[in-house]
């Protein structure tokens, strides 16, 4: 199998999925924007050929470096990022080369927010209201209809990347004094806590494996807020979110694939739908089912993506793993030396320089934790966080 891995160094943790296809016999040939001599040494020697591109928006040297490995290995059986910076050009490489997979037709149906509104309202999943927008007058009109506050968003986007909370007509002449140069929506307000529906989809589209993760805040108000965010791995998944989760995964018709859908838990415990993510969750989030059921999911994808049977695996959350953020400059009261002391063996993986397209969301540094108990894992959270 000739396998095209696009940006295989980033997220830091993905040469995981690299190294589990090589392990497999897969032939993988992949095309990143950092120089060769700066990837890491288990890339370097699991990859066996390597195009450099300055930038992986440049689609015509992403054609010139597909097509000589084309002329050079044969055919392409799969080209993949894993990456949500990366869905759009992947999908119109496996349109040039033929090769299987989401095409650019199904990513702009199940990417945009408007695409993917219209897929729950399919399955019958509950979703926020919501409505394309392009100037502040259509959305005091829909403000009209569903009441104020609102949420303000680009129909594509990553992360709460220009996301704008608006309470009244003057918030939204202020944000929208300039009419947005990327189609926009408008989206009715939720009150809730987030949660996750996380996992794998088989070739036939079967769920092998699905996981739930909770937030301690939204993502719009931890980067327009500069909170500390927390989110940590559930040991069972609300009846009701996975039923929803099966609904709205069946809908979105994916196949040997990653899925990352996050839902608003609502105060009387319904959940109702925020958004659907062609791609495994953010973050350390692989790393952190792994340790929560002490599996390697890693290996499983390449097991689907090889065609390999996989009715032996199960994920079975043992632990409560934990992403404890924290932002450089805050003033904590506790140091380094004392929270490593504090967690002992609970602690699975310290970063204190994460990358910077994460540092918004996720803050400067990071702890990852485990524990059996969750009021202790709330505790542990507290102490990490605790300001002066």
């Amino acid at each position: 199998m000739n396998f095209v891995f696009l940006s295989p160094h980033f997220p830091p943790q993905y040469f995981h999925f690299v190294t589990a296809l090589r392990e497999r016999g897969v032939n993988v040939l992949a095309i990143g924007d950092a120089p060769y001599d700066s990837l890491r040494q288990e890339l370097r020697e699991t990859i066996r050929e390597y195009f450099f591109i300055p930038h992986l928006n440049d689609y015509d040297a992403l054609l010139r470096a597909t097509g000589y490995f084309t002329w050079r290995h044969g055919r392409l059986h799969r080209i993949e990022s894993l990456n949500e910076s990366w869905l759009e050009v992947e999908a119109r490489l496996r349109e040039d080369f033929n090769v299987p997979g989401l095409m650019p037709a199904d990513i702009r149906r199940l990417r945009s927010k408007s695409g993917m509104a219209a897929a729950f309202q399919e399955a019958g999943v509950p979703h926020p209201e919501l409505e394309p927008v392009q100037s502040a007058a259509q959305v005091k009109a829909f403000a009209g209809r569903v009441g104020y506050p609102l949420v303000l968003k680009p129909d594509v986007g990553v992360g709460a990347a220009h996301t704008f909370k608006v309470s009244s007509d003057a918030e939204v002449e202020q944000v929208l004094a300039q009419p947005p140069s990327a189609p926009f929506v408008a989206q009715a307000f939720v009150q809730g806590t987030i949660v996750t529906y996380d996992g794998v989809v088989d070739r036939e589209g079967r769920i092998l494996f699905s996981l739930s993760h909770q937030y301690s805040e939204g993502v719009m108000e931890v980067v327009t807020e500069q909170r500390d965010i927390s989110f940590w791995s559930l040991k069972e998944i609300p009846a009701a979110l996975d039923a929803l989760g099966r609904k709205a995964v069946a809908a979105l018709g994916l196949r040997e694939r990653w899925f990352h859908l996050e839902f608003f838990r609502l105060p009387d415990d319904r959940f109702m739908a925020l958004e659907a993510n062609l791609r495994p969750p953010g973050g350390f989030m692989t790393d952190m089912i792994n340790y929560a059921c002490d599996v390697d999911v890693y290996r499983l994808w390449a097991r689907v993506v090889t065609g390999e049977p996989v009715s032996d695996f199960r994920c079975t959350p043992k632990y409560h793993v934990c992403h404890v953020a924290r932002r450089a400059g805050r003033p904590y009261r506790h140091s380094h030396e004392e929270v490593v002391r504090r967690l002992g063996p609970t602690l699975m993986l310290h970063d204190s320089n994460l990358p910077a397209v994460y540092q918004a969301a996720m803050g400067t540094e990071m702890y990852l934790t485990r524990h059996v108990d969750l009021e202790r894992m709330r505790e542990d959270v507290r102490f990490i966080q605790s300001t002066r």
